[in-house]
C-alpha cells in the first residue's frame, strides 16, 4: 500500500449554535459538525491525533489509507458539549489545543472570547481519547514577544496541563498560526514533539514536525466545500482571499518589527 504523503489536518474553533461575534466566522453549527464527520466516515477517513501522526512520519510507521486530523483551539465549552458526542458516534480521535489562561478555572485570566471549558471537562475530554495539547497560556502573538514572555507562555501552558491532566502535552498549536524560527526553537526546547501552524494547505513531512500545516473550517464551509477540502480538491481556491489576507497581513507585521527595533536601538543610545 502507499503511504499517504499529505494529510488534511482540520482546524475547528467554537461548536455553538450561537457563538459570540468574536468567534462567529471561526465557529460551526453542531449539526453542521456532525454532517461534517459523517461525511468523513462515509468517505472512509480515519482520524489521529496529531501526535499519532508525527510520530508515524518521524518513525516512517504506517498510517492508514485515508488519514485526517481533527483539531480544536482555544479550548470553547462547545467543544466538550457538542464537538464530543459526535466524535464519539463515529470512535473518532481528536486534537484539542488549550490556551490555559482562557480556560475556567483558577488559571483565568479573562482573556476567552466565548464560554470556555473548565479542568473538569478538559479531564472528561482526556478520558474519552482527545489528545489535549498546548496553545499558550494568554494567547497572544507569539512572535511578537520578548524571549522571556515567549518561554514564559509556552511552559506556563505546558505546566498547567501536566499539572491538571497528569500527563505532559506533547502537541503545540501556534496561535493565530504565527511562528518563527526563535518561536519554533522555543517550542521544541520546551519539550513539544510536534505543531501546528495554520497554512490552509495539507499537511506533509517535508513541513518539518513543528510547522505543520492546516485547513481552516468556517462556518460558511458548506457540507459539498467541506468533502473537497478533505480530498485536497481546490484547496488553492478555496483560500486564496485567506492567503492574500495573509501576505498582507505579513508586511504590515514586518514593517512594526523593523519599526520597534529601531526605537529600541535609539532608546538604548539616550
Amino acid at each position: 500500500m502507499t503511504e499517504p504523503r499529505v494529510v488534511p489536518i482540520l482546524m475547528y474553533h467554537a461548536v455553538a449554535h450561537a457563538p459570540a461575534r468574536a468567534t462567529l466566522d471561526l465557529s460551526v453549527t453542531p449539526e453542521a459538525f456532525a454532517e461534517q464527520m459523517a461525511v468523513l466516515d462515509d468517505s472512509g477517513f480515519t482520524p489521529l491525533t496529531t501526535a499519532d501522526l508525527a510520530a508515524a512520519w518521524r518513525r516512517g510507521g504506517p498510517l492508514p489509507a485515508r488519514p485526517v486530523l481533527i483539531t480544536f483551539d482555544d479550548g470553547y465549552e462547545g467543544v466538550h458539549r457538542h464537538a464530543l458526542p459526535a466524535l464519539a458516534k463515529h470512535g473518532f480521535a481528536a486534537t484539542l489545543f488549550v490556551s490555559t489562561g482562557w480556560l475556567r478555572g483558577p488559571y483565568d485570566t479573562g482573556g476567552g472570547l466565548d464560554t470556555m471549558l473548565d479542568w473538569d471537562q478538559a479531564r472528561q475530554l482526556a478520558v474519552a481519547g482527545v489528545e489535549i495539547g498546548g496553545h499558550s497560556h494568554t494567547h497572544p502573538q507569539l512572535d511578537q514577544l520578548s524571549d522571556d514572555r515567549l518561554w514564559f507562555e509556552i511552559t506556563r501552558c505546558k505546566q498547567i496541563v501536566a499539572d491538571e491532566l497528569g500527563v505532559p502535552p506533547v502537541s503545540f498549536a501556534y496561535p493565530y498560526g504565527y511562528s518563527s524560527r526563535r518561536v519554533r526553537r522555543a517550542v521544541r526546547g520546551a519539550g513539544f514533539r510536534q505543531a501546528l501552524a495554520v497554512g490552509n494547505a495539507l499537511a506533509a513531512p517535508r513541513q518539518g514536525p513543528y510547522a505543520l500545516a492546516r485547513l481552516t473550517v468556517r462556518r460558511s464551509t458548506g457540507t459539498q466545500e467541506f468533502a473537497r477540502l478533505v480530498a485536497g480538491r481546490g484547496i488553492g481556491r478555496f483560500f486564496a482571499r485567506d492567503r492574500a489576507l495573509t501576505k498582507g497581513y505579513a508586511v504590515v507585521r514586518r514593517t512594526r518589527q523593523a519599526v520597534e527595533a529601531v526605537g529600541k536601538v535609539r532608546g538604548s543610545r539616550v
